[in-house]
């Protein structure tokens, strides 16, 4: 498959690389400690963490995964990302004053101060298993249109995209990541939109060939509505977007850093709205690009698109139909999604590392300075791991990165939404009721994942739908903890770590103006 290469695309490509390097290079002069390099000093506006939050969130897996998803079968893993209004309300009312109510770093310390350091621990090690599988495949994403425009091979291709992403995100910290995702989300949206009106245009018909067709091949499906745990149906999915957009809002690094590094909870709350409004119609659109390129392909068939893989096909589409230059501003948009949420997962392992291992375990008492050093190596060194688990994601068989995905956060998820449930809406739970139920919940998370991947005899495997783990083991463990907690009082004070026992407004404000204070003077 030969994809012609033009000058003019590439200059293109290398305005935008070098804005995102020269953006790196000057955030990297500001960061003198590590309350600059992890929070930004919390100065943040909150139209700038909402512009971050969606273009951290809608990464390549967005770009192109959606797309693939949608030309390989239908609409049906749009439903998930309609779940995402229920959570933003529970995050605007109950999560974010939690994580607001004193200068937290990261979203663990809130479980070491509800349920002691094992929770805390638990869910540092799952939140950073899942980031570096994650990082893994969004990288082989971006990896993939470069190698189509450029013929380099796709692991050197994965390695030369790797370092310029830990470039910028190793010098420029937090201040790099938040600024280079506003110009990211910008760009995606315009080289989204301009895929899409090209692709529309060159149909004989239209938009409305575009409906036609998708209709006659059912590509606006939203999957069957009938309740079937074994198959991706309307019910599976949509429980499936619950449970993910709960754990997002309430325990994803990604997304708590940024609430901690607004002005105020004020603005934090308003990021989050920013986020929730334009990110519907921004996943609705790349759904939309995918039926789009199905109706493309299926009114002007290429034998060389029938071989390629899902993932692929929307890449081939803008090297080989847009004009010069426009494929190059759409590359830089592809290059954009990924980096967005790569550089953002890079700084977020590097934060829980810090803060929720090393500071207070392996290397305490040192000065800032040492954990800001140590910050950055560990920035470097997880940069490595993401090109290696790319280099995986590149040879194994999948049906669309999308799915894998989901797979991922399924299965090695493990009860991080159950604890912090747990933590936020009961007081009765304690520590002491939490440890075995998080114990058995593990074992049995454990013996799905076993099951899944055909490690354990048949004779005494589950049959269960890789989407459904996640969801059992967090209604398990809540269910475990609570029934627990008859048995196992808990006897410790919960002041602010409940929505039963939460600060008032006047409270947060009071502890916020504090922070602030302690802030200048230090």
């Amino acid at each position: 498959m030969g994809v012609e290469f033009r000058s003019l695309d590439l200059l293109t490509l290398g305005v935008y690389l070098a804005t995102m390097a020269g953006l790196g290079v000057y955030f990297s002069r500001k960061n003198d400690s590590t309350e600059d390099y992890f929070v930004g000093n919390r100065s943040f506006k909150g139209w700038v963490i909402g512009l971050s939050m969606l273009s951290t969130s809608i990464s390549s897996i967005t770009f192109l995964a959606f797309p693939a998803a949608a030309y390989t079968l239908d609409w049906r893993q749009l439903i998930s990302n309609l779940m995402l209004p229920l959570a933003a309300v529970l995050a605007i009312v109950v999560f974010i004053p939690f994580f607001r109510r004193g200068k937290l770093t990261s979203a663990f310390e809130y479980l070491g101060d509800r349920f002691g350091p094992v929770a805390r621990l638990y869910g540092t090690v799952s939140f950073l298993i899942l980031q570096i599988i994650r990082i893994g495949q969004i990288l082989f994403l971006v990896a993939i249109p470069v190698n189509l425009f450029t013929g380099i091979p796709i692991t050197t291709t994965i390695m030369l995209v790797g370092v310029f992403i830990a470039f910028y995100t190793v010098a420029g910290g937090i201040e790099a990541v938040i600024w280079t995702d506003v110009i990211q989300a910008i760009v995606l949206w315009i080289g989204g939109l301009i895929c899409l009106i090209l692709m529309i245009d060159k149909l004989p018909e239209g938009i409305s060939q575009v409906f036609s067709v998708a209709e006659t091949h059912e590509k606006f499906s939203i999957g069957s509505m009938e309740w079937n745990l074994g198959e991706r149906t309307f019910w599976t999915v949509a429980l499936l977007g619950i449970f993910h957009f709960l754990g997002m809002y309430s325990s994803d690094q990604n997304i708590i850093q940024r609430y901690v590094a607004t002005q105020s909870t004020r603005e934090a709350k308003k990021a989050t709205l920013i986020y929730s409004v334009v990110a519907l119609p921004t996943w609705s659109l790349f759904f939309f690009i995918g039926t789009t390129l199905f109706v493309f392909y299926t009114v002007f068939p290429e034998t060389s698109v029938a071989s390629l893989e899902a993932d692929q096909v929307f890449p081939y589409f803008i090297l080989s139909q847009l004009p010069a230059g426009v494929s190059g501003l759409i590359i830089a948009a592809v290059l954009a999604a990924g980096m967005s949420t790569l550089d953002s997962s890079i700084n977020a392992i590097s934060t829980v590392t810090v803060v929720d291992i090393l500071k207070p375990y392996w290397m305490k008492g040192r000065d800032d300075k040492t954990y800001l050093r140590t910050a950055r190596w560990i920035a470097i060194g997880v940069s490595l791991l993401m090109m290696g688990g790319a280099f995986f994601f590149s040879v194994i068989e999948k049906e669309s990165i999308n799915d894998i995905s989901w797979i991922v956060a399924s299965v090695f998820g493990g009860c991080l939404v159950g604890l912090f449930m747990i933590g936020f809406f009961t007081t009765r739970v304690g520590y002491k009721a939490v440890l075995p139920a998080l114990l058995l919940s593990v074992l049995v998370n454990l013996y799905l994942g076993f099951s899944l991947t055909g490690w354990l005899p048949e004779v005494i495997s589950m049959d269960i739908q890789a989407y459904w783990v996640g969801v059992i083991v967090n209604l398990l463990f809540m269910a475990l903890a609570y029934i627990f907690s008859f048995f196992i009082k808990n006897n410790k004070e919960l002041d602010g770590l409940t929505v039963w026992t939460t600060l008032t407004a006047k409270d947060i404000n009071l502890v916020e103006k504090n922070a602030r204070e302690s802030s200048i003077q230090s």
